[in-house]
């Protein structure tokens, strides 16, 4: 039976640790708004049919279900309706213990952190240290915790290039928690992703709770490969294609080299989290520009959807754009005016 479905239904709520940030976004743009419809509308029927089980929306559904579970709303036995509740005993019982719990996290995380980046500069005072040389190969499995350990060990800045889109929201949510303990200890972070990150949800989440915390992140239409660098002191790099492997570089003229090739691209970047419409327009151009630079200098179309941080599918969404601007029937008609009209994709 369902569990919205019971006259005198009511819910004995889930734990702290249950609510996630998928519940928070259910809350705020489907239960949030149900509750204020039962507030001016003197509750909600049991039998609306957008909680029917095979209503073809289930989220008023869910969002009924998760209101119950926090006890904002209550199934009266006289009126056979669902009423709203007081939310001042949710906002205790739920957010409170998320603030302790978060205070505990960032005092845990803040520890380890001392300690490892205490054993770290322990590494690097012995003759070990300078045994391992200027650059070390990671492979596979080893990157991440060496690059969780390099973070923790941040004190002042981290530079990071993620360039092409996709990324694993298992990873980026990871990011989030690491990311954050390292601006809360008054670090820096400034990220640079290609245009085309704008479209990925789970990076807009990253970047909105990042940004909230002071870490600048900006867009750009191509630039170079993965690549961060802590401190200035220690840059990891791809080593290879598949990006199964890694190479930590310590040589200081190499790791100012990469902090320059950066900066430079930084200086070119657009500020994600701005949404005027100019800089809009500013970043189909330049995607159109980089369709147009792709296609003259005769790229295959994966290798060119990878360096708009594309799928080969929205790149081909590309072309028929240009040919549909050009009157092109197919890629040689294509060719052919732009030849024609001796565009470069640098306009």
């Amino acid at each position: 039976m369902s569990r919205v479905s019971g006259p005198q239904q009511e819910s004995k709520g889930r734990s702290v640790a249950e609510y996630d940030s998928q519940d928070r976004r259910l809350f705020e743009t489907v239960a949030a708004p149900l509750y204020e419809e039962m507030l001016t509308g003197s509750g909600l029927a049991p039998d609306d049919p957008r909680l029917a089980p095979d209503a073809p929306d289930a989220e008023p559904r869910r969002a009924l279900e998760l209101l119950l579970d926090l006890g904002l709303v209550r199934r009266d036995t006289e009126t056979d309706r669902w009423l709203p509740e007081d939310p001042t005993s949710s906002v205790a019982r739920v957010v409170s213990p998320l603030g302790r719990e978060g205070a505990r996290l960032l005092e845990e995380s803040a520890a380890w952190s001392s300690t490892l980046a205490a054993l770290g500069q322990a590494w690097r005072r012995t003759p070990q240290a300078a045994d391992v040389g200027p650059f070390t190969y990671l492979r596979a499995e080893a990157i991440e915790p060496f690059l969780a350990a390099l973070v923790a060990e941040c004190q002042e800045e981290a530079l990071t290039a993620q360039p092409q889109t996709g990324r694993d929201p298992k990873l980026l949510a990871v990011g989030i928690r690491r990311d954050t303990a390292l601006l809360e200890r008054g670090a820096r972070i400034r990220t640079l992703y290609q245009h085309s990150a704008r479209r990925s949800s789970a990076t807009r989440e990253y970047v909105a709770e990042v940004s909230a915390r002071g870490a600048e992140v900006r867009t750009l239409d191509e630039f170079f490969n993965r690549m961060i660098v802590i401190d200035r002191r220690v840059a990891v790099i791809p080593s290879g294609d598949d990006l199964s492997t890694a190479l930590a570089v310590r040589e200081p003229s190499v790791v100012a080299y990469l902090v320059d090739v950066f900066e430079r691209s930084w200086e070119r970047g657009r500020p994600f989290t701005s949404r005027s419409a100019t800089m809009l327009k500013d970043i189909a151009a330049e995607q159109r520009a980089m369709t147009l630079r792709m296609l003259i200098e005769g790229h295959p179309d994966p290798v060119s959807a990878k360096r708009l941080g594309v799928s080969p599918r929205t790149y081909a969404g590309y072309v028929a754009d240009l040919k549909n601007e050009f009157e092109a029937e197919t890629r040689f008609q294509l060719g052919y005016t732009i030849g024609q009209l001796g565009l470069s994709g640098e306009e």
